[in-house]
């Protein structure tokens, strides 16, 4: 079908894109540049040795030094051991198989590690991850063929646009939890669907917690088997423990993203090792390891009868590991039979341990991140499907921009949305944010149809009346200057901390106020070196300075999902050319000002931002609240 086709054509396109940037980003760098990266370890320890699944040799590794650095080690991901004396010789490729704090375990391509792994100077560093794209172009050319069994052509039908989702008669009696008005029906839809529902959830509405509501009653029935997945690892991670916190039999599949002991214990590799059966892989993998290691012990020059004493040694070893595949097998379908909800990232859902199995109910959250390809990974598995997102905020991240403009970046959710606009329902009553901060994303992205509930919709900052700030920079002289590919505004930042600090002193002076009640502070920039100028502005601010990792700095994508007291934007762009590059992304911009919860301030050139109906129907709207201010009224503070 055309559909599949064009998506698998989009698909080659990006993944190109993408080898050619990792190429470029990894091929003249040095290792210490790519560790800072987050693509290597170095140096590394082996700290261990075993015998894996299909003869593997696996490798337990772990990071002797610069254990603060940020990485993007994912269990499932190909990678490449190598020692830096020979760095391009002296490389044995192999998958991450587990991943821990700074550990982890690669299961090598290879019977025995190589002689160089004995000289030090070893490091592990990512390779492209084809695997993802291989699982995505699988799930595409198998979707094409599901268009002709006859079983699966209800749910592909709706899916493709051609009919229309539909319903059991009845409303389901349950009780919901702790749920309003729109988020109940959401769960009730969810509840009633045939082969799809969907579920918009605008910033602060309660998304999550109407997920968690809807699978739980979903599992009461004692016949669902549910499937639950994100686009990350952070999203399934939260999933994975709040379905927990209900009670559920959760199994959660994949390395989680955040190492906390809670988290792990729903993991199936922490659920296998607490299997009465466990023990007996124990005995048997130990086994192996003797065999593996008697086999080692013969020299490289040695005569017929030794080879084939190494040999039958390896055999032996080999067919102990068989041993240990299938009881390991049998304890995996054990575990998974007895599971109400198995969670997992989009291509962790085709994870060996959980490939064969099939769901009646699937639920992707985030979907209004996930790239379509991805989303027919566990799509295939279901019987029926829930979209859950926000095709106002974030859209996936595309590296190729021919593939973006060419519908890439269109997410399921978005066509499903479009095609079947009264199938979805929006949750409409927002827990976060100040009525006057809410006002103008809901009036821009949700056809004003947003409700602040009553506890915050009037909530300030103490002894503030007013929740909204725009400070204009206009006539100021705040430049913005090009470093690099990014814009930088030195003066707007220096100006930005100032205001802040005053703002946050005074705060400190009025009656009420305490330490325990110091405000939680975001400050956003969409550059990333407009950023590193604030970090360094906050670092040398005596106010910031003693409330320690209060204050947040990054990029509006970090902000994704977080909320905070106060939300200070820096908008950087100011040029009489009324160029805005990117600030004209406003999806992103919706993102950035819905994190505040009491208090959001934006400063920026109406000047320069006013060439974009967007920002100047903002500062009108701020106007209209009384938080329109020049900036030329703060320049004393």
């Amino acid at each position: 079908m055309d559909y599949f086709k064009k998506l698998l054509g989009l698909l080659q396109i990006e993944r190109e894109e993408d080898r050619l940037s990792y190429k470029k980003l990894t091929e003249n760098t040095s290792v210490s540049e790519r560790r800072g990266e987050g693509l290597a370890w170095y140096p590394i320890a082996i700290r261990g040795t075993e015998m894996g699944r299909g003869d593997y040799l696996t490798v337990e590794l772990e990071r002797t030094t610069h254990q603060d650095i940020a990485h993007q080690f994912r269990s499932g991901m190909p990678a490449v051991l190598f020692s830096n004396h020979d760095p391009k010789e002296d490389r044995v490729e192999g998958t991450i198989s587990y991943q821990n704090g700074n550990r982890l375990k690669i299961a090598l391509r290879n019977e025995e590690l190589p002689d160089w792994s004995r000289d030090g100077k070893l490091g592990i560093e990512l390779m492209f991850d084809d695997n993802s794209y291989d699982e995505m172009n699988a799930a595409l050319k198998k979707a094409e063929k599901d268009l002709e069994n006859p079983a699966r052509l209800p749910l592909m039908r709706v899916l493709l646009g051609e009919k229309e989702p539909s319903y059991h008669p009845n409303p389901i009696n349950y009780h919901f939890k702790g749920l309003n008005e729109s988020q109940e029906n959401a769960a009730q839809k969810i509840l009633m669907a045939n082969e799809l529902s969907i579920v918009h959830g605008p910033p602060g509405t309660g998304k999550t917690t109407t997920l968690i509501q809807a699978i739980t009653a979903l599992a009461a029935t004692g016949s669902e088997k549910i499937l639950v997945v994100a686009p990350s690892n952070t999203a399934v991670d939260l999933l994975s423990e709040k379905l927990s916190e209900e009670g559920l039999h959760v199994v959660r599949v994949g390395n989680p993203a955040k190492v906390s002991q809670r988290l792990s214990a729903l993991t199936l590799d922490h659920k296998m090792t607490a299997h009465p059966r466990t023990k007996e892989i124990k005995a048997l993998k130990k086994q192996a390891n003797e065999f593996r290691n008697m086999a080692h012990k013969y020299k490289r020059n040695f005569g017929k009868a030794e080879r084939e004493q190494r040999k039958a040694l390896f055999d032996e070893a080999h067919r102990i590991i068989k041993e240990v595949g299938r009881t390991e097998q049998y304890i995996i379908d054990d575990l998974l039979s007895k599971a109400q909800v198995i969670t997992a990232t989009l291509v962790g859902s085709n994870h060996y341990t959980v490939r064969e199995l099939n769901y009646d109910t699937l639920v992707i959250d985030e979907a209004g991140q996930a790239l379509e390809p991805a989303c027919w990974i566990p799509i295939l598995k279901a019987n029926r499907v829930v979209l859950a997102g926000d095709y106002c905020q974030l859209p996936p991240t595309i590296k190729s921009n021919q593939a973006a403009q060419q519908g890439l970046s269109l997410t399921l959710l978005e066509k499903l949305a479009e095609t079947y606009p009264n199938h979805v329902t929006l949750l409409d009553t927002q827990y976060r944010m100040n009525q006057a901060i809410m006002g103008y994303s809901s009036q821009v992205f949700y056809e004003n149809r947003l409700i602040a509930h009553n506890s915050v919709a009037n909530w300030t900052l103490l002894g503030e009346k007013k929740a909204l700030a725009f400070i204009d920079t206009a006539g100021c002289g705040f430049d913005e200057k090009l470093e690099g590919t990014s814009s930088t505004n030195p003066e707007e930042a220096s100006f930005a901390i100032r205001y802040l600090s005053h703002l946050v002193s005074e705060m400190e002076t009025r009656p009420g106020y305490t330490a325990e009640n110091f405000p939680s502070i975001g400050i956003i920039s969409p550059y990333k070196q407009q950023i590193e100028l604030l970090k360094t502005q906050v670092d040398s601010s005596p106010v910031f300075r003693s409330y320690g990792g209060t204050v947040q700095v990054n990029t509006i994508d970090s902000f994704q999902g977080q909320e905070r007291d106060i939300i200070l934007i820096s908008l950087t762009r100011s040029n009489i050319e009324g160029n805005i590059g990117f600030l004209s992304d406003i999806r992103r911009m919706n993102v950035a000002m819905t994190r505040a919860r009491k208090k959001l301030i934006v400063i920026g050139d109406s000047a320069t931002l006013g060439s974009l109906p967007f920002y100047a129907d903002f500062i009108d709207y701020t106007q209209n609240c009384e938080g329109y201010f020049s900036a030329w009224e703060f320049m004393d503070v």
